[in-house]
């Protein structure tokens, strides 16, 4: 059985990978981590196991390395799309995805790494800069309104804390999502936030929402 730990700062992520990973009857996950904090105790609590690494975490590797190394465990880092991993990271990880990695994709990366091989995925990580119709389409599709609603979905907001941040009431928000829903093709808040997190172009969009709603309520 391999043992997972996933450690990130976005919960939609986690829950994502969660979600793909835990039907595997190969894998089980033992720990979610948020922060570093949570992340020591974990690797800590569970040796031998497999970590997944969001880079957003801003780990110091050193520190990092000499604990896992400890316990026995391997590495594998979900970088940022289009971030450059440092070569000195890189030959010391025993795989490397991009975040935008698909489900299949994540669960081999995990089952070779438990092999002893390594699995890096580069290209996920410095060649995220091609085309993307898809993401494209439904960028120009959503108002400015149902992006920021995005961009706080994928931060993990409930529909009450985004009805709070955009002065509005929460069934006026589910409103919104039905719309969201149907330009993007998903079907649920979880499906959105990975279907935006993996597309690029709709991602920056996203983010660049959010920014500019935070400087308007701070």
């Amino acid at each position: 059985m391999n043992r997972l730990i996933l450690a990130d700062n976005q919960a939609i992520f986690r829950a994502g990978a969660a979600r793909v990973l835990a039907v595997e009857d190969d894998m089980r996950i033992v720990a979610q981590c948020e922060n570093a904090e949570k992340l020591n105790t974990a690797i800590e609590s569970f040796r031998a196991g497999i970590l997944l690494l969001a880079s957003s975490l801003r780990p110091d590797f050193q520190t990092l390395f000499a604990r896992t190394k400890a316990s026995c465990s391997r590495v594998i880092l979900v970088a940022e799309n289009s971030e450059h991993v440092a070569d000195e990271i890189v030959v010391l990880l025993d795989g490397i995805v991009g975040r935008n990695v698909a489900g299949p994709e994540l669960v081999d990366c995990v089952r070779r790494v438990a092999r002893g091989q390594r699995f890096v995925q580069l290209a996920n990580v410095t060649t995220m800069q091609g085309a993307d119709s898809v993401g494209t389409r439904v960028r120009d599709r959503l108002t400015p309104k149902e992006m920021q609603i995005v961009a706080l979905i994928v931060q993990g907001c409930k529909n009450k804390e985004i009805a709070a941040q955009l002065g509005t009431k929460e069934q006026v928000i589910k409103n919104y999502l039905r719309g969201i829903y149907d330009k993007t093709g998903v079907s649920d808040r979880l499906e959105l936030a990975l279907f935006t997190i993996h597309h690029r172009v709709l991602a920056e969009a996203a983010a660049k929402a959010g920014n500019l709603l935070q400087m308007k309520t701070a």
